[in-house]
């Protein structure tokens, strides 16, 4: 089955007023998903509308990332009180959350991201981690949100590595499509591809621009947000697994494991595993176009002041045998 977007996207300036009609028709009595004390605001500006709506609401704080724990902790909650949907406020963690935990209590989710830079807000699959942030698995879920909530408003407000590293992660679609589904014949992964080199393109084009004006009215730094929040979402919704992963994911949840003390975001790690993906095409398929993807893609990536070593990432490959570790998980 094709899980491939939203049943309503709200985006723009003004997007959260606009979707709070489709909101009240949906939810009476919501619990609010959040994690950051420094989006606390928006949760609360959200909490306070949804109130003069006549919508009351449960509101709870993950006190990890996307783990068992605070699911399980949240789904007794939620079943107490009788909530009748799930609103998942915040960054990749917290949207993931929300949709799982919707999806395990068969109620409608609604995701209102407060950066770019992810694309959760948008798919079917949310990722589970331990306490201390160690990839787990991947789950697939019953349906994509039914409402997405794309305000530019609360996008300004996420600091810049966030946008960053939502780059890092939305050029994935691209190295990780072109390798593992190139030869597949199946129309919509074939398009699924093709849009994802568009996407990199993008991206290659307007980033630098997007990051010198962080302004509603800077029409690059609009086409990078949505690059990363919503079009890599429909990418891996037309594609399917087979335009999802290859070995940069499968890097990025091998480091997690290490626990690095700096603790870089998702995308960032992301990046570096795009880089390592890159060489073992060059080694093993004696790939030369490889080589010339990683030239660009590090003078890209420096530009955005982005990782590009598993030692920027805060990891020395050479205490605790951490680089076999890497590569035996992965």
């Amino acid at each position: 089955m094709y899980l491939v977007s939203p049943k309503r996207v709200f985006k723009g300036n003004k997007a959260w007023e606009k979707a709070l009609p489709e909101i009240s028709k949906l939810t009476k009595f919501p619990l609010i998903v959040g994690r950051s004390s420094s989006t606390d605001s928006l949760r609360q500006k959200i909490i306070q509308d949804l109130n003069l709506c006549k919508i009351n609401t449960v509101n709870e704080t993950l006190h990890f990332d996307c783990c068992e724990e605070d699911l399980n902790r949240l789904y007794k909650i939620s079943s107490k009180n009788h909530c009748d949907a799930i609103i998942a406020a915040g960054g990749g963690k917290v949207l993931d959350s929300g949709k799982i935990l919707a999806h395990r209590l068969s109620i409608p989710c609604i995701t209102i991201p407060f950066s770019a830079s992810t694309c959760a807000g948008w798919t079917a699959l949310g990722n589970i981690y331990s306490q201390q942030g160690q990839f787990i698995k991947d789950i697939n879920l019953s349906s994509c949100p039914d409402i997405l909530v794309f305000d530019y408003s609360f996008i300004k407000t996420a600091p810049t590595n966030t946008l960053t590293s939502g780059i890092a992660d939305s050029l994935a679609k691209w190295y990780e499509s072109s390798i593992t589904s190139s030869s597949n014949r199946d129309g919509l992964v074939q398009q699924a591809i093709q849009i994802s080199r568009v996407l990199r393109d993008q991206l290659f084009l307007d980033s630098e621009e997007a990051l010198a004006e962080y302004s509603v009215e800077n029409i690059a730094w609009r086409n990078v947000i949505e690059c990363n929040s919503l079009t890599a979402g429909l990418i891996g919704g037309i594609g399917g697994a087979k335009c999802r992963t290859a070995a940069a994911h499968a890097i990025h949840n091998a480091i997690t494991q290490l626990q690095p003390k700096k603790k870089p975001l998702h995308g960032e790690i992301v990046g570096v595993g795009i880089l390592i993906q890159l060489k073992l095409e060059e080694i093993k398929n004696d790939n030369k176009l490889a080589d010339q993807s990683i030239k660009q893609l590090v003078q890209f990536m420096k530009k955005l002041d982005l990782p590009t070593t598993i030692g920027e990432l805060g990891i020395d490959i050479f205490d605790n045998n951490n680089l076999q570790r890497i590569a035996d998980f992965t």
